[in-house]
């Protein structure tokens, strides 16, 4: 029986593991399908403190998981767990097609970005196609270049607004006629003289695939039917969030969202179970807060475990 399985190689999972592996617990990793999380899809991290210039997102995966091996935390690569049952302890967890028993589970399964589906998104990711302004809109490529922000909700405001200090004109596509952000914040950002608001339109299209770069967007408005472009040298997808909590529903008590609730501290509603990261976290949603709810998470963990001796 393991004393601690940690689900997810994100930055929750793996600072988990250091903490878990450093306070003699055996930790058991299972990365699932993306090990590394979303953060091994972004080009260059230039907000996680120890870095002065920068790392990627890929490479500070890389480090995390060789510290948390370094401690001795077992992990099980590209393995997916496929059910859980919280009803008893020992728990158990279905991974595939084998079932592990615990003590206690830590979950930081992560969120995923909601995607537009049109073409040239996935062909641009990384190229110009981003989801996360704070992550990468001060770098080189985007600055002092027309940027486009697609979404209407608070995320988007404040993507808009955060990318006024490094861009040209930010062009703000929302598929209304007004925003659905919260009064000031919508306020603030239509206030704004460097933000443009194209209004009742949806992006059809991310070009330009033949030049490996963003060179703009083609765009819909859906009232009158007309076509036309926006050249800019991003996109910014903020159309939100789907935590990756399926397999919990029914168990871990969450928002409508998907996120899961916590109680105090990292604490879920099943004694035993935690959670950290941007499974559980719809506000930040940063590496550096995700690390540091991993932290929480374990330091938990190791405090439950040594109740129960």
């Amino acid at each position: 029986m393991e004393q601690v399985v940690i689900i997810g190689s994100g930055c929750a999972g793996w600072t988990a593991a250091i903490y878990t592996a450093r306070a003699n617990l055996n930790p058991l990793l299972i990365t699932g399908q993306q090990p590394g999380g979303l953060l091994t899809t972004t080009s260059s991290v230039e907000n996680f403190p120890g870095f002065r210039n920068g790392i990627e997102g890929t490479e500070l995966m890389t480090e995390m998981q060789e510290q948390a091996s370094r401690f001795g935390t077992r992990i099980q690569y590209l393995s997916r767990v496929e059910s859980v049952d919280f009803s008893s302890s020992p728990f158990k967890l279905t991974v595939d097609g084998k079932v592990i028993e615990a003590k206690s589970v830590i979950v930081a399964v992560g969120a995923g970005h909601r995607h537009l589906g049109v073409r040239g998104e996935h062909e641009l990711e990384n190229k110009g196609v981003t989801y996360c302004a704070t992550c990468d809109g001060a770098l080189p490529v985007f600055r002092n270049q027309p940027l486009v922000v697609v979404g209407g909700g608070d995320s988007a405001c404040e993507e808009a607004s955060y990318l006024t200090r490094f861009a040209s004109q930010v062009y703000l596509v929302h598929r209304r006629d007004s925003l659905r952000a919260s009064k000031i914040m919508a306020e603030r950002t239509l206030a704004n003289p460097k933000i443009i608001p194209v209004w009742n339109s949806v992006v059809e299209e991310v070009l330009d695939i033949t030049q490996d770069r963003v060179t703009g967007v083609r765009i819909k408005n859906i009232v009158s039917g007309e076509t036309g472009t926006i050249d800019c040298a991003g996109v910014f997808v903020a159309v939100g969030h789907t935590p990756n909590t399926q397999i919990f529903q029914g168990q871990l008590t969450m928002s409508e969202a998907g996120y899961i609730t916590l109680g105090e501290g990292s604490r879920t509603n099943i004694p035993g179970v935690f959670a950290a990261g941007d499974c559980a976290d719809s506000v930040y949603r940063q590496a550096i807060t995700a690390a540091g709810m991993g932290c929480a998470a374990a330091i938990d963990a190791e405090r439950w475990l040594a109740g129960l001796e």
